[in-house]
């Protein structure tokens, strides 16, 4: 009687437990979206509204010539060439995409965060120091590093800052796979020091501890290319 009880409660429990976990919000496939009053003024879903099934082709469902390495311009010396929904109408709601990554010598893709997705990144060609840093805690922002041959397979958590890095003097190449169809890119330099418009320098300053003709430099050099 006692364990007829028990395994009661354990599938009551887990039942809640069920009903709760399928009762929460959906995950954000976009920064924000903002609940229009008027449904006739409404653009946007939390993803992409779909086609009829009816009307569905294999091309919505395909991407050619992911395996040609794109050219590098970035002055970081990296290119990151993408294959989500925008690029692959058939992923939208299957909460998967994709990246495939090519690094000059010594390039790097720079400290980055995904808010949506985690991603698994497997080494093609070259060899790569990557990590990611822990969020805050009272004891303090973790680095977990590793140097990743040919072959090799590392894992980004989702939303934690994380690099890429070519210490190789040839180029390397990487694909990887993240957890959303829209995973969304935060490339902190970038945001900190080019955002439109510029956090005022004062700020800044405070933040990095540094004097405001640091902080100034620093946004001079993303505005240049805005």
């Amino acid at each position: 009687m006692k364990n007829s009880m028990v395994y009661l409660f354990v599938g009551i429990a887990l039942a809640l437990f069920t009903s709760f976990a399928y009762a929460t919000d959906p995950g954000s496939l976009q920064d924000f979206c903002v609940a229009a009053k008027n449904p006739n003024a409404a653009v946007f879903v939390n993803g992409l509204f779909c086609k009829d099934p009816k009307l569905a082709v294999a091309e919505d469902f395909y991407l050619a010539n992911f395996n040609k390495p794109g050219e590098i311009k970035s002055p970081v010396g990296s290119l990151v060439t993408q294959a989500n929904v925008a690029q692959i109408a058939g992923l939208n709601t299957l909460g998967i995409s994709m990246v495939r990554i090519d690094y000059a010598p010594y390039g790097l893709n720079p400290p980055h965060t995904h808010p949506r997705a985690t991603e698994i990144l497997v080494v093609l060609e070259g060899t790569l120091k990557v990590g990611f840093v822990t969020s805050n805690s009272p004891d303090g922002n973790k680095l977990f590093t590793k140097l990743l041959y040919k072959g090799d397979v590392f894992v980004f958590p989702i939303g934690l800052i994380h690099f890429q890095y070519n210490v190789g003097k040839t180029p390397a190449v990487a694909i990887a796979a993240l957890s959303s169809q829209n995973p969304g890119v935060i490339t902190i330099a970038n945001a900190v020091f080019g955002s439109k418009a510029p956090i005022n320098d004062d700020i800044l300053a405070k933040a990095f501890q540094v004097d405001k003709k640091v902080v100034d430099y620093l946004q001079s050099q993303f505005w240049m290319d805005n």
